[in-house]
């Protein structure tokens, strides 16, 4: 738990002062009670990351509140502060089999066998991304994985052309498993196979995979609150070598990185920086999509995003609003992740009736995705609406958000 500060109280006092504001002018401004933030201000209550990005915009203090804010400590054991949501088992022994297993096959593919492999592989891994949005990854790991052991397998026994082919899908693969396992809240066996997809991508000639492979780091670090890696993950991956499409969704993830620390302005150039990167057309049509395939303006998704870190609720919940619109309702995946960011948006600008409402009906998919990065969102958005407690519709809400909040381990 955070724990009181004296020194951001201080600094909030003195900010507050130099604005001309009152206590209750900035209660009415963040949404939080004159009584707690006067306990912010004395020392007496530790001040949490959203209040101080909230105070932050309001004061202008461009991220010098929320830089006195600790990001949540690591847990003493080494494991992250995700919730893991179990399905490890199977993750870990298809790590160490990726490692050890061999078919000890010595029969040649012919061209036609491997195309057709290719073009099988292919379409399954479509049917797998559109799986994926709407059931929980344990259902999906056992498979992902099998699959990526064949096509690496099958890899030895082509023509070199379709070779580089197998292993290039192979890769993608392996980098979507390493998502799932990220979303079960195990970043340890995250990181592990999206290492093993640059190294599968490597092989097939294609070294563009490792730049994406820092992005994905970079999305662990987010959600660990560290902006400083965040930001420079992402610029890492930015280099000229590399496609516009990695450097575009790079360019998002630093403006996320940027929007922790409440940097608006380096948000804002990153965001733009991002928009023309992705609106350059680049690869093989055939080959599957580095990223979200679910967003039609994953920019403007980002920009919401960014905005509710940013201390900017109402800006955030207008553009959410705008871009969810335009999600499919059969990416519940993704409707989930960015429709609670929603109701967070809309809650921490005070309106708790639109927030309960929009909240109620992502609660099933919540439920279906199982998806740690999503519960992260689902505590926050519990602990604002907590503060509503005597509102009729949070406590209709209030049993089954705390039960998903809290994930249990499977």
């Amino acid at each position: 738990m955070p724990q009181p500060s004296a020194a951001f109280g201080e600094e909030l006092r003195r900010r507050r002062l130099d604005a001309g504001l009152s206590l209750t002018a900035l209660s009415a401004a963040v949404h939080y009670s004159k009584a707690q933030l006067s306990k912010v201000e004395r020392g007496l209550k530790a001040p949490s990351r959203d209040l101080a990005r909230l105070c932050d915009a309001v004061l202008g203090a461009g991220g010098a509140l929320t830089a006195l804010v600790a990001p949540p400590a690591a847990d003493p054991g080494g494991s992250s502060w995700f919730q893991p949501v179990g399905r490890r088992q199977v993750v870990s022994a298809g790590a160490a089999s990726l490692v050890r297993w061999n078919t000890g096959g010595q029969g040649a593919v012919s061209p036609a066998a491997g195309e057709g492999m290719l073009k099988a592989s292919r379409s399954l891994f479509t049917h797998y991304r559109r799986l994926g949005q709407s059931v929980e990854p344990g259902f999906l790991l056992p498979g992902l994985i099998a699959q990526t052991h064949t096509l690496r397998e099958l890899s030895a026994h082509t023509d070199s052309r379709t070779r580089q082919e197998l292993l290039a899908l192979g890769s993608r693969y392996a980098e979507y498993v390493g998502w799932l396992v990220q979303e079960t809240g195990d970043e340890q066996a995250a990181l592990w196979w999206t290492q093993r997809a640059v190294d599968l991508a490597a092989a097939g000639g294609d070294r563009a995979l490792a730049g994406y492979a820092l992005v994905r780091r970079a999305l662990v670090t987010l959600y660990q609150d560290d902006a400083g890696q965040t930001v420079a993950l992402a610029q890492r991956a930015q280099s000229g070598l590399l496609p516009p499409r990695i450097r575009g969704l790079a360019a998002q993830r630093e403006a996320q990185g940027h929007a922790l620390a409440g940097d608006r302005d380096a948000c804002l150039r990153s965001l733009g920086r991002a928009r023309e990167l992705l609106a350059r057309q680049d690869g093989d049509a055939d080959e599957p999509v580095i990223g979200s395939m679910y967003l039609p303006d994953s920019v403007g998704m980002v920009t919401g995003w960014c905005m509710l870190d940013l201390g900017r609720p109402r800006e955030a919940a207008e553009e959410l609003d705008r871009q969810l619109a335009r999600v499919s309702p059969e990416a519940v995946r993704t409707q989930v992740r960015y429709g609670v960011r929603r109701a967070l948006a809309h809650a921490s600008d005070g309106q708790v009736d639109r927030a309960c409402a929009l909240t109620e009906p992502l609660l099933d998919g919540a439920a279906a995705v199982r998806s740690a990065t999503v519960t992260i969102d689902l505590r926050r958005l519990a602990r604002v609406l907590g503060r509503h407690s005597d509102h009729a519709a949070v406590r209709r809400l209030a049993p089954r958000l705390g039960t998903l909040a809290r994930f249990p381990t499977s």
